[in-house]
């Protein structure tokens, strides 16, 4: 499946996509230097096959390349970047995140 990785600012969202159809997304809340991701959820239909993986790599990429720190209250992305330390340089430290 030919899925395409897209931020959609109008919903404050970075999206997978599939033709024309929306598989997933990871809501976020942006500022001048840090974005927030809120939330990750994968269509039901598309669970399972490495769709949220994709949408956090992806949005942890594209956090990188506008120069943001990333606040991962979301706790798949917070889970991914436990996994994948080579994201943990973007992480946003505050004492209130430590946890996740």
């Amino acid at each position: 499946m030919d899925t395409e990785f897209v931020d959609n600012p109008d919903r404050h969202r970075f999206e997978l996509r599939s033709g024309e159809g929306v598989i997933g997304f990871i809501d976020y809340q942006l500022s001048s230097q840090a974005i927030v991701l809120v939330h990750t959820e994968v269509d039901e239909a598309h669970s399972g096959e490495g769709h949220a993986a994709t949408l956090a790599r992806s949005a942890l990429d594209e956090a990188r390349s506008r120069g943001l720190r990333v606040v991962p209250t979301c706790p798949y992305v917070a889970s991914y970047i436990r996994k994948h330390p080579e994201y943990a340089d973007l992480v946003e430290r505050h004492r209130d995140l430590d946890r996740t």
